[in-house]
């Protein structure tokens, strides 16, 4: 991280992209790095950004910087490994390839696009630590995003991926997706659902599991769940066609398959630390060269991890992360989200991006508007935002009972409100 500024001149007035949860912006004299200032704002189902959670700006990117601290450490690598070893989760691939991959981690950690976060009175970089006053502003090394062409042929489309092939420094138009477990609102858990008998046997033996889906049940070792990134709405794909699209050799392609696995091990260990269990994440990688790099956001939108509370014998599983605000819509707005699932269907059908046509319907009265989000749930959110910025500050307290406190009271705005059954068939056990 030598090669980078200590300090730089932050210019936040003209953003070179706005996104639903982030800004991004230039570096005056530092064309090769971008600054991310992650917003308050969030987005679910592809929709763009309909909410705010106070707070979630700087919990979001504090954890982001953890996390990206750890992943480029080779002690944390270290660590991991020996916990890795103890649980007997080793040595169950065929091709050796997380064994291959943990051993170069070991040795020089590895590599991603994070800077360090920072200082948002002076500019001060801090590659490793803190600033005194935590901050939203991270810097980032800067790689190229190609987007596949629309191709339209016999009244139907496709997306060439051909430029893929003779570019580097890019990020892989992949979303590689680690699953430890499965959620009732896992994508794979719907799909499986919708085969028949002979068709759920063959998906099974495509992700390579042995058993039945259900809800709420961890896997004997991680699956990886691929999908498109660059087209209008991501596509769950077959190994063989990401292989294809990405770009990578077989062998490149493998290895980084091996480190979306290890990058959720070790998101799995902070977690742990906050006695939370990680289901399910998405990793973005980039290809520089020969080595493989983890970019864009590792937060509390990209993962999967809940709190488990045992009330009258049932088990509930009370969402720190996105998924939270999913079934808030699922659970307290079912008539918005059918329009948003109608919408995302019309436009797999023309091509054209859903949030135009959900957005045409809304004007014309066919479609409910964006329903706003109640203030007490809001507060709910901003605490375990809170309880985060706690953790990273001092990650040698216990932050189990404060985050049980918070599940409680989450699982309580729902009982309350006459919603035990909606919110049990979604999360609980």
């Amino acid at each position: 991280m030598s090669r980078f500024p200590d300090k730089i001149k932050l210019k936040l007035d003209s953003p070179c992209y706005t996104g639903s949860v982030q800004k991004l912006y230039d570096v005056p004299d530092h064309p090769e790095l971008i600054i991310s200032e992650t917003t308050a704002g969030g987005s679910v189902f592809d929709v763009g950004t309909i909410f705010n959670i106070e707070g979630s700006d700087v919990g979001r990117a504090c954890f982001r910087h953890l996390v990206f601290q750890q992943l480029q450490d080779p002690a944390s690598w270290e660590k991991l490994s020996g916990e890795l070893s103890d649980s007997g989760l080793m040595g169950t691939n065929d091709s050796g390839i997380i064994e291959k991959t943990l051993s170069i981690f070991k040795q020089q950690g590895a590599s991603t696009h994070h800077v360090g976060m920072l200082d948002r009175s002076t500019g001060e970089v801090f590659t490793k630590g803190f600033p005194p006053q935590l901050s939203n502003l991270t810097l980032i090394k800067k790689y190229t995003v190609l987007k596949p062409e629309l191709k339209k042929v016999l009244g139907g489309h496709f997306y060439d991926y051909k430029k893929y092939h003779s570019e580097d420094g890019f990020v892989i138009p992949l979303e590689y997706i680690v699953r430890l477990g499965i959620t009732s609102g896992s994508s794979i858990l719907r799909k499986y659902n919708a085969l028949s008998g002979p068709d759920k046997k063959a998906y099974l033996s495509e992700l390579g599991l042995n058993r039945p889906l259900s809800p709420w049940t961890r896997f004997d070792r991680p699956l990886v769940d691929l999908t498109t990134k660059y087209e209008p709405e991501d596509r769950n794909i077959s190994r063989q066609e990401a292989a294809l699209i990405s770009s990578l050799d077989g062998e490149t392609f493998s290895r980084s398959m091996g480190m979306a696995i290890l990058g959720a091990f070790m998101l799995q260990q902070i977690f742990s630390r906050m006695g939370l269990f990680l289901w399910d994440l998405k990793w973005e990688i980039a290809k520089d060269g020969d080595d493989l790099v983890f970019v864009d956001t590792i937060d509390t939108d990209s993962v999967r991890v809940t709190m488990n509370i045992i009330d009258n014998d049932t088990s509930y599983f009370v969402h720190f992360n996105k998924q939270v605000m999913r079934d808030y819509y699922r659970i307290m707005h079912p008539e918005w989200l059918n329009a948003v699932n109608e919408a995302k269907k019309a436009a797999s059908r023309s091509g054209r991006p859903f949030t135009e046509i959900l957005s045409e319907g809304q004007g014309r009265g066919h479609y409910p508007v964006n329903p706003e989000i109640d203030k007490t749930f809001l507060d709910l959110q901003k605490q375990k935002f809170e309880m985060i910025q706690h953790f990273v500050q001092n990650q040698d307290q216990d932050m189990r009972r404060e985050a049980e406190k918070i599940a409680k009271a989450e699982l309580d705005y729902y009982f309350s409100s006459g919603n035990r059954e909606k919110y049990e068939a979604l999360n609980a056990v």
